[in-house]
């Protein structure tokens, strides 16, 4: 039922932009373009009909839902259909309505019963203290990301004279002009023009914020409120990426994780012995598909796609390639061309989108096609000999004359905790460990009213009809953590860690941890609800 629910959704979609496409073409024709609110309705359509068919799975076949779904997918679960005041709330939500972001109905609930604040302290409670809302103050936060949009859009009607399409096309760009500044110009005309996107994001998440759907966790040993769940664009992340896929990451962040968690890993099949899904060509090729006709059918779309899936496939080259000559895969050995380096592929990787995004906003293929001749077709042709160098009959030469200067990491090297301060992540990361990787003693532990657990005849029923969480999967799951984590422990006490946690990994962790204790609060009280009512 979910796919057919997405072939509706996505031909119903097609056909509202084949109107709006053919509209164009007629300067009398006045409708109002609706196509991108409808663009996020079928996010939210599409995900949601895949979380409930999880949650019938998760009620009929437990062990398949355990073994079938990631991590992700098992937490936006929908056990029990929602009332239908429930569904139109979440997907006529009015602050993305219009441009985004989408997310999944999970997140919306536990925003609207307000379960997602439990872990707000008392001090971030706004409100007297006989009186106190759960959902913290967020006029600033959301302030400074509706001042950040409007900044940008003031950049926007600044550099628009500058930087204009029409000129682009003319003769006078072809003729007149070097191949580095025709370079230079497509990459200004794209900043341009990304802005207004950048703006549109960024007020819309000010708006889920200024409610209290952005909010994403607390973390206490910081004191900070985190209220990034809805972002769906990390400007500087783009704006300073030094390879493709940094950049697409922080672009359209919520319909990455739509195409990945709702498209690519639906056509997976997954490995029976490691629960791991078997990427192949047909997961890849549907989402290029789903993605490009998600976009509309102009064949402006579908040139930028296809030149992305090269420069992406390209990036990775590189990176395979080029950069272990320059920095070693742990981290520990620096060369001292580096920074060379960085900013060399900041510039390739930035001057590439400024070309391949052209399609993405003439549109017209004909019109496209002219521009990029212009430019000589640099990054087509030389991506073809990046393939031909890697991928070629001299590829076995080419990769040993690279790997030859590759840096290689001695016994000698300072190890990569010795300059971590008193506040170590070690030391972080083994009070999170230290005590509450149980959850059944944290089941003993969270309720301390609660004299003794209840108990029913129908434990499993009552858990299906409240929703609960699989508490022997979330063990297993922290257990593979734990485990994970102390493999990591013993290579960074003898200085050779396979890698460094960042803080974004050890906040994961600390979310992860926190919306346990909350889910076994809730546990704890729905049991103690049914109790009474019994």
């Amino acid at each position: 039922m979910p796919w057919v629910n997405f072939i509706f959704l996505m031909i119903f979609l097609c056909f509202s932009h084949l109107k709006t496409q053919f509209s164009r073409l007629d300067p009398s024709s006045a409708d109002i373009d609706v196509t991108g609110a409808q663009m996020v309705l079928v996010m939210k359509l599409t995900s949601f009909a895949w979380s409930y068919r999880d949650g019938q799975l998760y009620k009929n076949d437990r062990e398949k839902f355990n073994r079938e779904l990631n991590q992700f997918q098992r937490s936006r679960a929908i056990i029990n259909a929602p009332s239908i005041i429930s569904y139109l709330g979440y997907v006529f939500f009015y602050a993305s309505l219009v441009t985004g972001p989408s997310f999944d109905y999970a997140d919306y609930e536990r925003f609207i019963l307000t379960d997602v604040f439990n872990d707000v302290p008392e001090s971030k409670r706004p409100g007297r203290s006989h009186k106190k809302r759960k959902i913290p103050k967020s006029g600033r936060v959301a302030l400074l990301k509706v001042a950040q949009g409007v900044l940008w859009a003031a950049l926007m009607f600044q550099l628009k004279p500058y930087f204009r399409m029409d000129y682009v096309e003319s003769v006078k760009f072809r003729n007149e002009h070097s191949l580095i500044y025709m370079i230079l110009y497509l990459w200004g005309l794209g900043f341009t023009m990304r802005l207004k996107y950048y703006t549109a994001w960024l007020v819309s998440e000010a708006a889920c914020i200024v409610c209290g759907l952005g909010y994403n966790g607390y973390d206490a040993s910081k004191n900070k409120l985190y209220w990034n769940r809805v972002q769906n664009v990390d400007t500087w992340g783009f704006e300073f990426g030094q390879d493709v896929h940094d950049c697409l990451e922080a672009w359209n962040m919520n319909t990455n994780k739509w195409l990945k968690n709702h498209v690519y890993l639906r056509c997976c099949n997954v490995d029976p012995k490691t629960g791991k899904p078997i990427t192949g060509v047909i997961p890849t090729f549907a989402t290029f598909l789903t993605s490009a006709f998600w976009h509309g059918t102009i064949p402006g779309y579908y040139m930028t796609f296809v030149a992305g899936a090269i420069i992406q496939t390209v990036g990775k080259i590189f990176r395979r390639n080029l950069r272990p000559m320059f920095i070693t895969k742990d981290g520990s050995v620096v060369s001292k061309w580096k920074p060379v380096y960085d900013v060399v592929c900041w510039i390739v990787t930035q001057a590439t989108f400024g070309y391949i995004t052209i399609p993405f906003l003439i549109l017209d293929f004909g019109r496209s096609l002219r521009v990029w001749s212009s430019c000589y077709f640099w990054v087509h042709i030389g991506s073809l000999v990046v393939f031909f160098l890697f991928d070629g009959p001299y590829k076995s030469q080419v990769k040993r004359f690279c790997q030859q200067y590759f840096l290689k990491a001695t016994a000698e090297t300072k190890p990569v905790l010795t300059e971590i301060p008193k506040e170590t992540k070690l030391a972080e990361l083994e009070k999170l460990f230290g005590s509450q990787t149980d959850v059944r003693e944290i089941l003993k532990t969270s309720n301390e009213s609660q004299q003794s657990l209840p108990t029913f005849d129908n434990q499993d029923e009552l858990q299906d009809q409240v929703a609960l969480p699989d508490f022997d999967q979330v063990q297993n799951d922290l257990d593979k953590i734990s485990t994970e984590f102390q493999e990591w422990k013993l290579e960074a006490l003898k200085g050779k860690p396979a890698k460094e946690l960042t803080d974004e990994e050890i906040q994961s962790l600390k979310k992860a941890l926190q919306g346990l204790q909350s889910d076994v609060n809730y546990y704890l009280n729905s049991l103690d609800a049914a109790k009474k009512e019994q």
